[in-house]
């Protein structure tokens, strides 16, 4: 009977570590299961604003435009140089800090703008009438694909180079990356020395990917 026990033991053990070891701990494409690395794609649900992880075999079966259950979040990053943005424009807008993105949202119709804080993302109740005229004098913001592309304006006081701040054309999940690392870093009320070097070291990792275009040529 011992034996039995034993040997009942043995086996359920033995394919306890099998299962241990064939463990995936990597992420997995929420279409089809397969294993990810850290690197991959999203796809955009426009309606729920959620980010799918996805592979690339499933993520070249979408677009980043039309009218699709699905859009392809695209990989291009673009800075930004000459953006013209006044302060009078950027009041007007309602952000309480000076970091925002803005994104065209096609199943509402309108320009969505919002600023990461301790809580997550949070949208501004400005009505956004200085839009039309940001656009204006940047018509490279016409080429923003609605949904998944946006438009990251950093103008803390270490923004770089130009003189109000640092601007970029984003994939939308580089946003909610950055986000993602304010809601992890913050402490406190300041935030901490912590995540404004995370801050930091996120934009200048944008600045060493991106393609430089003119925002208004």
């Amino acid at each position: 009977m011992n034996s039995v026990v034993h040997d009942s033991q043995s086996g359920f053990f033995s394919s306890l570590r099998s299962l241990l070891r064939e463990r995936d701990p990597r992420e997995h494409c929420e279409l089809c299961g397969a294993g990810l690395q850290s690197d991959h794609q999203h796809l955009l649900d426009p309606a729920t604003r959620k980010l799918m992880c996805t592979c690339n075999a499933c993520v070249v079966l979408f677009h980043s435009h039309g009218d699709t259950k699905y859009k392809r979040v695209p990989c291009r990053l673009r800075r930004l140089r000459n953006f013209r943005l006044t302060d009078v424009q950027w009041n007007e807008l309602m952000i309480p800090i000076g970091m925002a993105f803005f994104l065209k949202n096609d199943v509402e119709g309108r320009v969505l703008a919002l600023y990461p804080s301790p809580a997550g993302a949070t949208e501004s109740t400005s009505s956004l009438t200085a839009w039309d005229d940001i656009v204006r004098d940047n018509p490279i913001l016409d080429t923003m694909e609605p949904d998944v592309e946006a438009l990251l304006a950093n103008r803390l006081g270490d923004a770089g180079e130009e003189r109000n701040g640092e601007y970029y054309l984003v994939p939308i999940d580089k946003c909610y990356e950055l986000v993602g690392l304010i809601r992890t870093n913050w402490r406190g009320l300041s935030g901490g020395t912590e995540v404004w070097q995370e801050i930091r070291s996120f934009f200048d990792g944008l600045n060493a990917r991106a393609v430089w275009e003119s925002a208004n040529a």
